[in-house]
């Protein structure tokens, strides 16, 4: 069964955070569990893989073009795991949602990159997104485990699903409207 990308589609994930974030003090966020844990040995490669960590700029390249409402979705396709060509319509929206909401122009800054425990080839990242948009300024950050496919890194496909809300809703959701900070 083929679980449709992005239906549903919710850039209110990434709309809420920053609108909330808007109204916070930007403290260090309390301890929460998360899927992606801390690997004991961050920095060694794992042994089904000689290849290097990659460099911040190359998983931020990956969220870059992902959100670039200039780039059409299916010149994004190979960004995330296992999508289809039916995909470039709703990744089309997702930018488009970001853009519209008005959480545009993004900044994505990747920290504290590990390989995976549980995904021995991947690789974790903390990212902090900041919308430098005078009328939505906020900033909050996000776990993202990437994927390497042909020597390129993408989103991994539960990054997306936990970050985009996309998975087996049914029927077209439109871009949220951003909540007004106070």
């Amino acid at each position: 069964m083929r679980h449709p990308f992005f239906v549903g589609l919710s850039a209110a994930t990434i709309v809420a955070a920053l609108s909330l974030s808007g109204c916070s003090d930007h403290a260090e966020p309390k301890s929460t569990q998360s899927p992606f844990q801390q690997s004991s040995s961050p920095l060694a490669p794992p042994a089904s893989n000689a290849a290097p960590l990659p460099a911040p700029d190359t998983l931020t390249a990956v969220l870059y073009r992902l959100a670039d409402p200039a780039v059409k979705g299916a010149d994004k396709l190979q960004l995330v795991e296992s999508t289809t060509p039916g995909d470039a319509a709703t990744i089309d929206k997702f930018a488009a949602a970001l853009r519209d909401g008005g959480f545009t122009p993004l900044t994505f800054t990747a920290t504290e990159i590990r390989w995976s425990d549980r995904r021995p080839d991947d690789a974790l990242a903390s990212i902090n997104v900041t919308t430098s948009n005078p009328a939505n300024p906020g900033n909050f950050t996000f776990p993202m485990e990437f994927r390497q496919d042909k020597g390129n890194w993408q989103l991994s496909r539960e990054t997306a699903d936990m970050l985009l809300a996309f998975g087996n809703a049914r029927g077209g959701a439109g871009a949220a409207s951003p909540t007004p900070t106070p």
